[in-house]
């Protein structure tokens, strides 16, 4: 089958390119001119797949409509994924304007079988301590994020075309962790770094996430697309847990001193507030922002069941996912212990 992912170079859309490859599709991997392609595969793996590179930008459309002629599959992973931006307005520009022409493409493109859009938790709202599905709505009373408030308004826009006949499946990682880049979508791995190298000696955050192994995700995709049903929506999560948690696992993991103190909120909401105005002067992102604390402060708990009774989704223990992240940032030198 030949398919179309979007976003290919990035955190996750690399590992799902593999994926596809592995499963014997022909992929074409969907970059802008400028990204680092270095975590896309450049030749066949497993049952022969090949892999084929176009540019473009799910902004730009005639790009867009290009990439999708002759394909059969698209797979919609492009998304502009920080917690903060100095100009929110691109939050919407890609998240929001990228799917509708996606949509668009679609229909002009004549052979698109099946959209498999990318989502995220984001799009389903915080839990308040309870572990929710996939039949949870946002309230949109509250929005820790411009990133979060653009991804609702994607998710509106994709469940109005699938219920109007769109053949899509719509699927919500959970905080995507593991091996790869270290962008804002692999922040587990980033503040693991700052954890070990002694820049964050202390516990943060209250609330629990959900947390997916990257390569669990991208097989995720691939059981989407041969038994995932058209308009259905799956979330593609795994362990629910604090950093509390990750931090002490880790100190085990590696046998190392757990935190010996927690790091009040108020503190951390003050630092994601110099931080950002230190960007707005360096230009370079934080990693910490006050979007982020926000993040911090609230419970985003999942339940994947529906994904694995319906599509075989298996992800990996969070014991044995962090375990198999610490080795590689070791191996990569990020980190000592």
């Amino acid at each position: 089958m030949k398919v179309v992912v979007t976003g290919a170079s990035g955190y996750l859309g690399g590992s799902l390119c593999r994926a596809l490859l592995n499963d014997g599709h022909q992929v074409r991997a969907f970059v802008r001119r400028t990204s680092d392609v270095s975590q896309i595969p450049s030749s066949p793996q497993g049952k022969g797949g090949l892999l084929e590179l176009v540019y473009g930008d799910v902004t730009d459309y005639p790009s867009l409509l290009l990439a999708f002629s002759g394909c059969d599959v698209v797979f919609h992973a492009a998304a502009l994924v920080e917690p903060w931006l100095p100009d929110p307005s691109q939050f919407f520009t890609v998240n929001v304007g990228g799917l509708k022409n996606v949509l668009q493409a679609f229909k002009e493109s004549g052979t698109i079988q099946k959209i498999i859009y990318t989502s995220s938790f984001f799009a389903l709202g915080p839990t308040n301590g309870r572990v929710v599905d996939e039949t949870q709505l946002h309230r949109e009373k509250f929005f820790c994020s411009e990133y979060e408030k653009s991804k609702v308004e994607a998710d509106k826009i994709a469940r109005q075309a699938a219920s109007s006949g769109v053949p899509m499946v719509l699927l919500y990682p959970g905080v995507i962790y593991g091996s790869g880049k270290l962008t804002a979508g692999n922040i587990l791995a980033r503040i693991m770094i700052e954890r070990f190298n002694g820049r964050l000696p202390g516990y943060v955050g209250h609330g629990k996430l959900s947390f997916c192994h990257v390569d669990d995700v991208a097989a995720g995709h691939v059981l989407s697309m041969h038994k995932g049903h058209v308009g259905q929506r799956y979330l593609l999560t795994g362990d629910n847990a604090s950093l509390e948690y990750i931090f002490d696992a880790a100190a085990i993991i590696t046998q190392t001193r757990r935190p010996l103190f927690h790091i009040p909120i108020w503190v951390i909401y003050i630092y994601g507030w110099i931080s950002v105005a230190i960007a707005h002067i360096t230009g370079n992102l934080p990693l910490i922002s006050y979007p982020t604390v926000a993040v911090m402060k609230q419970s985003w708990e999942y339940s994947c069941d529906k994904a694995k009774n319906e599509l075989g989704y298996a992800p990996r223990s969070l014991d044995q996912g962090l375990g198999e992240m610490l080795r590689w940032l070791k191996e990569e030198g990020l980190i000592k212990y």
